[in-house]
């Protein structure tokens, strides 16, 4: 099980989750963002035209990058398991990143850590 960040630690008790089913897309490449993820129960595939980019477990986090720049998203997430996700909305995200400045410099560590395991 990968180590707990600050970032997990703001969704270890959430306010708001939901559950998917295996299969279902949690969002597409191209969709825009407004919320990220962090995996509560099951597992999520990050997959990109080429392919698998990477498989996602318990304490794991995604969909920051479309936060951060306001992009569309770079990858589609789909539920390999049914899975509990939690969410962080936009507008708590900049919060976050406001009172929290080490929850930004962690979500900038899940970014380059993501990006150089893809190079």
């Amino acid at each position: 099980m990968p180590e707990k960040s600050t970032v997990w630690g703001l969704f270890s008790n959430p306010n708001e989750t939901k559950t998917v089913g295996a299969g279902t897309v949690i969002f597409r490449e191209g969709d825009p963002g407004a919320e990220m993820f962090g995996v509560v129960e099951g597992e999520v595939e990050l997959r990109g035209s080429g392919g698998l980019v990477e498989r996602l477990g318990p304490h794991e986090v995604f969909g920051e990058m479309a936060l951060v720049d306001d992009s569309p998203r770079s990858a589609t997430a789909v539920a390999v398991t049914e899975t509990t996700l939690a969410t962080i909305n936009h507008h708590r995200f900049l919060f976050l990143i406001h009172e929290t400045p080490m929850f930004a410099l962690e979500v900038m560590g899940v970014m380059a850590e993501r990006l150089r395991r893809r190079s």
